[in-house]
């Protein structure tokens, strides 16, 4: 017989402790510690000599085919893109983001979307009423796309024997439960045993399985941390609720780069793919307002325009303010740094404020030169050629440094229209060596260099 034995679990790790504790010693979360029970088998697990022998073996490395993942279109460009090309057969895919973002409105989009494909939609925290009225708004109606509203898992692995779905779609995981745990779903436990299920029915069948994640105050996903490690692929849903654009982002991919950037738009009847960003990146009446300028960025494979907004004032308190959103509050103080001690301009006293335009966060290192020059900008209330852009990042000694996949960067550029693009030194030697543009290229070796163009300063 299995011996009940109780125990206490932090939520917000997994750290078990005997007793209840106020404080998690390991994540330091309070009040976080809840009681669940499991069952330990009393028959003891079987020793090395009494192991039985198993249908896998072994086998050389070499020996081992390598073939391409075979995989499935969502018929959604930007979900492939950030994917690796589609779902994976046999993959199991966490979406996690805000409350409200648009998590279950992109899985049910792109459910419908399959259309030579049987979806099975499991929704644990809506009804089928609540779906239908979401799919009538989305207007793309799908014949084999089945939901059901369920929460245990014995029930769901049921639903999937009858209806034999080629993807299933699981809304949420916090609220599936399985009768084999005896906490409450959402739980540590009820999580994990829950996923390793789902792991175990993805890999047997071959059928990809969509998870949507909970996330925490903190911006992770809800649970316990293996839960990402049982998944191949966690994707991050984010945007700010006040602005219209949604980015998808691939925090860990087994079959595909991390690197890659889906842009979708809100819309009254779902999500619309932005398929060329940076026409709505790219504001279109800056012509003559300083502390604007203009920066050739690349998230993935995919290079875009993108403005970079900047505010200097006198800093009306002691200490001057910094403020930064979309770039890393980091970075900038240290670009600012690069700008008073290389380029000798005083911004001990003033008040700086940042800002990408569109509520995107960029990390590529291009954008440095962008960033100071709008500053710069700002700070002397000169605007900026509206035809120029620039791609370089900036080192500590006020270099400016070269950048990987220039020509796409100056590509872009042209395509868009502008007639001037600074880049660093080394990579116009690269650049020209490899093809010819109409757009002119400026090259600097300082940042000297470039505010001399840009500022007309000797």
């Amino acid at each position: 017989m299995a011996k009940a034995k109780s125990v206490y679990v932090c939520q917000n790790c997994g750290t078990d402790s005997p007793k209840w504790i106020g404080r998690c010693p390991s994540c330091g979360e309070w009040n976080s510690y809840v009681e669940e029970v499991f069952r330990k088998e009393t028959t003891a697990k079987p020793t090395y000599n009494g192991l039985e022998p198993t249908k896998s073996k072994p086998v050389r490395i070499e020996s081992v085919e390598s073939t391409e993942e075979q995989r499935m279109d969502t018929y959604s460009l930007e979900f492939n893109r950030v994917l690796g090309g589609g779902l994976v057969s046999g993959s199991l895919v966490l979406l996690g983001g805000e409350p409200g973002i648009g998590k279950s409105t992109l899985i049910l989009q792109v459910a419908l979307l399959m259309k030579d494909k049987r979806v099975l939609y499991v929704s644990g925290e809506e009804s089928v009423k609540q779906l239908k009225l979401r799919a009538d708004r989305l207007k793309t109606p799908n014949s084999e796309c089945f939901v059901v509203g369920e929460t245990s898992l014995e029930q769901i692995f049921v639903h999937i024997q009858n209806v034999q779905p080629d993807v299933v779609v699981i809304d949420s995981i916090q609220t599936i439960s399985t009768e084999y745990a005896e906490s409450s779903p959402g739980s540590v436990t009820q999580v994990r045993e829950c996923a390793a299920s789902l792991l175990k029915f993805a890999k047997e069948s071959g059928v990809p399985v969509l998870l949507i994640g909970h996330i925490n105050k903190e911006g992770s996903i809800a649970g316990p941390k293996v839960l990402e490690h049982i998944v191949d692929t966690v994707l991050q849903f984010e945007g700010d609720q006040n602005y219209m654009y949604r980015i998808l982002r691939a925090n860990k991919n087994r079959y595909g780069s991390t690197a890659e950037l889906g842009i979708f738009e809100m819309q009254q009847n779902g999500l619309r793919e932005v398929t060329n960003p940076s026409e709505l990146l790219l504001s279109q009446n800056h012509e003559g307002l300083s502390g604007v300028a203009i920066a050739s960025a690349i998230e993935g494979i995919r290079p875009f325009l993108i403005e970079a907004q900047a505010l200097v004032s006198t800093a009306a308190y002691g200490t001057p303010q910094r403020s930064s959103t979309g770039f890393d509050i980091r970075r900038m103080n240290m670009l600012l740094a690069v700008l008073e001690k290389r380029a000798g301009f005083k911004l001990a006293q003033k008040d700086v404020f940042l800002n990408i335009a569109g509520g995107i966060k960029v990390n590529d290192p291009a954008i440095d030169l962008a960033i100071i020059s709008a500053v710069l900008s700002s700070s002397m209330d000169i605007a900026l050629e509206k035809h120029i852009c620039m791609a370089g990042e900036v080192g500590l000694s006020g270099e400016i440094r070269p950048v990987n996949r220039i020509e796409q960067r100056i590509l872009e550029a042209e395509k868009l229209g502008f007639k001037k693009i600074i880049i660093p030194d080394f990579n116009t030697h690269q650049a020209q060596k490899e093809t010819r543009f109409t757009i002119e290229i400026i090259k600097a070796k300082k940042v000297e260099d470039a505010f001399r163009v840009l500022f007309g300063k000797q």
